[in-house]
């Protein structure tokens, strides 16, 4: 008997952790409004949000750049510093260089 009441406590355990895991459920009444626009609207902005984010982490801008760097003349001028390459711009009268990926002309 102690051995069956163990097993159910195991398996009420496991079930407990699968619902846990299934994360916030909500549920509404039918006489409750609801916009699915509003939420899809939220949703969007919400993904560019972190869209934005993960691009600004991406961006590198330095303020020199190394030594060994090589001055490369594509359809426009950028420099060749081993597996980076970086498109000087000014920006309030001082010259920055961002890192770029030289495959896609800017």
């Amino acid at each position: 008997m102690t051995h069956r009441l163990g097993l159910i406590i195991l398996i009420m355990a496991l079930l407990m952790s699968f619902i846990a895991e299934a994360g916030t459920v909500i549920v509404r009444k039918s006489s409750q409004p609801f916009d699915a626009f509003a939420v899809r609207d939220e949703l969007q902005q919400q993904h560019e949000w972190q869209e934005l984010l993960r691009q600004q982490q991406q961006l590198s801008i330095l303020q020199s750049l190394p030594l060994t760097c090589i001055a490369v003349k594509r359809a426009f001028l950028y420099f060749n510093c081993g597996q980076h390459h970086y498109r000087p711009y000014q920006y309030q009268d001082q010259q920055l260089f961002i890192e770029i990926d030289p495959t896609q002309e800017h």
